[in-house]
């Protein structure tokens, strides 16, 4: 999953010699994440198991965990974290320790 991020980048021109103009212009940034989790519908868990259990463990809010959730349902599965393999492998084991079926890709 990619996320587009601010930031600023200073562009600087010279006018004068003596005397120096700086401009900061917003770029959006793509960031590309090499690792994802993603969450597989079981007919096992409630909703609100899963609700709470991504709320507390991929630091989602109740909104996000509950689109998530109702994906994971209806789709089969769902994207629920992205990032850094390292920072994502911790909160997997949790989610699979909760009974939840889940992977890295």
């Amino acid at each position: 999953m990619d996320y587009l991020t601010l930031s600023s980048i200073k562009n600087t021109t010279h006018t004068k010699p003596e005397k120096e103009q700086d401009h900061s212009v917003d770029v959006l940034e793509l960031e590309e994440f090499s690792h994802t989790i993603v969450l597989h519908n079981d007919d096992v868990n409630s909703f609100d198991y899963v609700i709470d259990s991504l709320i507390e463990i991929c630091e989602h809010s109740v909104e996000q965990a509950q689109q998530c959730t109702f994906l994971v349902h209806y789709k089969g599965k769902c994207e629920v974290k992205s990032g850094d393999y390292s920072d994502l492998l911790p909160r997997h084991q949790k989610l699979l320790s909760r009974g939840l079926t889940s992977e890295i890709v």
